[in-house]
């Protein structure tokens, strides 16, 4: 974990779903579910929930690539909460929303790229989430292009002064 983030206690850790492929995450997701692993050996949560849908064709959903990989690093299954939901960072925090509020929760840690964060933490704050940061560093799968800066900045400024939420809606990408 980064020396510039601190980490509380939250109910679960949230790692936002990317691409996956055949079960196997992108690196851009392999980094954000190393990240969350690691914030759970240190014991800011005791739960982490992965989350994302899947594409037309695709054998498995973001989410339950997402608990494989984080059960083969070692977290312990029961301790993994797959949520296999959400096209985009609005319909997949909605549905750990309602995960979270079927089991009395209000608090999470959001793992996503630096980037990805404002408009993350925006949402939930939404829908109600007390949500704190931890963002991955920068690394294999996560290099911070221009494209990616600008793609989020316009979707954060389009959720703040038009009250939509989903930038996907707005800029189709194949980022993650």
């Amino acid at each position: 974990m980064s020396s510039s983030q601190v980490a509380t206690g939250t109910d679960a850790i949230v790692v936002l779903g990317a691409a996956q492929f055949n079960g196997t995450p992108s690196p851009v997701f392999a980094n954000r579910l190393d990240h969350a692993a690691e914030l759970y050996r240190d014991g800011v949560a005791p739960t982490v929930i992965t989350v994302g849908g899947n594409q037309p064709g695709d054998l498995y959903t973001e989410a339950e690539a997402g608990k494989m990989y984080l059960e083969e690093s070692g977290v312990p299954a029961e301790n993994v909460i797959a949520v296999p939901a959400g096209e985009d960072t609005l319909t997949s925090l909605t549905a750990v929303a309602e995960e979270m509020a079927d089991r009395g929760w209000s608090s999470i840690t959001v793992v996503s790229d630096p980037t990805h964060m404002a408009r993350s933490l925006a949402i939930a704050d939404r829908l109600g989430m007390v949500a704190q940061p931890n963002a991955t560093e920068l690394g294999d799968g996560a290099d911070v292009t221009a494209e990616y800066v600008a793609r989020e900045t316009v979707g954060y400024l389009y959720f703040v002064f038009a009250g939509q939420w989903s930038v996907d809606r707005i800029i189709p990408t194949a980022v993650g």
